[in-house]
């Protein structure tokens, strides 16, 4: 009976670490998506595609984000940039990618 509860509490302790680690992701993915969202400096910036998460031992991800640019002197222009996002210290980087994947 004892060895019945220990593995039941195994199993109950590795779902709730699981979840937990998806649970985290997620959270990790909104402050991603918000860092670069406020990083590109785009007028209605949106994300286009997916979130690309390079390996620990790399420790950032990815984003291409879209949306005008501001400046008057841009006259609205569409515009990309992609966002290099550091996990480790949640700072989000940009630089412009207008020749990323062809015309905007």
């Amino acid at each position: 009976m004892f060895r019945v509860f220990i593995v039941f509490v195994a199993a109950i302790t590795a779902f709730n670490a699981a979840a937990s680690s998806e649970a985290a992701w997620a959270s990790g993915d909104k402050a991603l998506q918000t860092a670069c969202l406020k990083a590109s400096g785009l007028k209605g910036a949106k994300a286009a595609g997916n979130i690309i998460h390079y390996g620990d031992d790399v420790g950032y991800s990815a984003l291409l984000i879209t949306g005008r640019y501001p400046q008057p002197f841009m006259h609205n222009k569409a515009g990309k940039v992609l966002c290099l996002y550091q996990r480790a210290t949640k700072k989000a980087v940009v630089q412009e990618a207008d020749g990323l994947l062809g015309k905007v």
